[in-house]
């Protein structure tokens, strides 16, 4: 339904939503007397015609949008720590100051937490749409965020998104690369430190790596899980290098377990590269300032957010947007990585 030329009023609304103009009202003022399938209804045929009341108007034009939301399940300490969100916000940030907008960022302990805030925030008007991230395999937020029609982009791969316009990296093949370049510099015990299993983006980068393994005739490699903090990848890092047979190469899910990883080689006396190969992903300052220098999986994170938001300015606005791959993380190869010592 396009919007009429003539200003919408409380009349208009209630008779498109077949309700009485007080329902109208009790629904925008959050009181009781109407049902929460009801109370969707009047907001799905406000927005459909972009009425609100009073202040709450601008929040739902379509012409304006005053800020965009970002819920993240990590905890603060850890994402304070991470390279990759502060990239990635940077680089939302970098479009909604274009367009005056701000960024209306909540860390959550759970992804019912999420839920339940993002309902909030579409209900009361105070984001025009959201941006959501790390998605796992049957994500619980995509029937209840659908249902309220908030404008949303994905950031994952469209086998996890349920259809919702979605952004992502090519993450299987960079690891196809990453244990490629491995091998061929001679290593074949080669073990990956990956974040959550739950994770749609750890679980595809899993399978990846195994698959590219067998492809090579070597066996599926070692898998530890982690949470992405600096502390699980010291400890998967001692127990890989603890174990019988250990491996002469591992891939890090994250630049900070990478750091840590060659923290506890130090400190086992196993020499990097000589003894032991060490590659991160997503490429970071922080892959640059350690010794030696950490060989890396990088793309274009700041840019990669700012496609995010404009994804989402469109989606707002109405367009038909195509889900789409923005880049494929490339190998930087550094200091960290070299032939194991049987290849010598």
């Amino acid at each position: 339904m396009s919007a009429p030329t003539e200003r919408v009023t409380i009349r208009d609304v209630a008779a498109a939503a077949g309700v009485s103009k007080g329902a109208v009202s009790l629904a925008f003022n959050h009181k009781p007397g109407v049902s929460e399938a009801t109370r969707e209804r009047i907001f799905a045929v406000a927005r459909e015609l972009g009425w609100a009341p009073n202040s709450s108007a601008r929040s739902l034009s379509r012409q304006s949008v005053d800020a965009i939301g970002l819920a993240i399940c990590r905890p603060a300490r850890l994402l304070g720590l991470e390279p990759f969100y502060m990239e990635f916000v940077s680089g939302i940030e970098s479009v909604l100051a274009e367009r005056s907008c701000s960024l209306l960022l909540r860390l959550v302990g759970s992804l019912e937490e999420e839920i339940h805030l993002q309902q909030r925030w579409w209900r009361e008007r105070q984001v025009g749409g959201s941006v959501l991230v790390d998605f796992h395999q049957d994500d619980p937020r995509l029937a209840p965020l659908g249902g309220i029609g908030l404008p949303a982009v994905a950031v994952g791969h469209p086998s996890l998104t349920g259809g919702l316009p979605s952004v992502w990296t090519d993450d299987a093949t960079a690891v196809a690369e990453a244990v490629r370049y491995l091998v061929a510099l001679g290593h074949r015990r080669i073990a990956r430190v990956g974040g959550p299993a739950g994770l749609g983006h750890s679980a595809i980068r899993a399978a990846a790596f195994e698959r590219t393994m067998a492809d090579l005739g070597l066996d599926g490699g070692l898998h530890l899980e982690t949470g992405f903090s600096g502390e699980e990848g010291a400890r998967a890092t001692r127990s890989l290098l603890l174990a019988p047979g250990r491996p002469t190469a591992i891939v890090y899910d994250n630049d900070i377990m990478a750091v840590a990883g060659l923290g506890v080689a130090a400190e086992m006396g196993v020499t990097v590269p000589d003894e032991l190969s060490l590659l991160a992903w997503d490429d970071s300052q922080l892959c640059r300032l350690t010794h030696p220098t950490l060989s890396a999986m990088s793309h274009d994170v700041h840019g990669f957010g700012a496609q995010v938001a404009r994804m989402l300015f469109d989606v707002i606005a109405g367009q038909d947007v195509p889900s789409r791959p923005v880049a494929t993380p490339s190998l930087v190869p550094r200091a960290s990585t070299a032939p194991p010592p049987q290849a010598g």
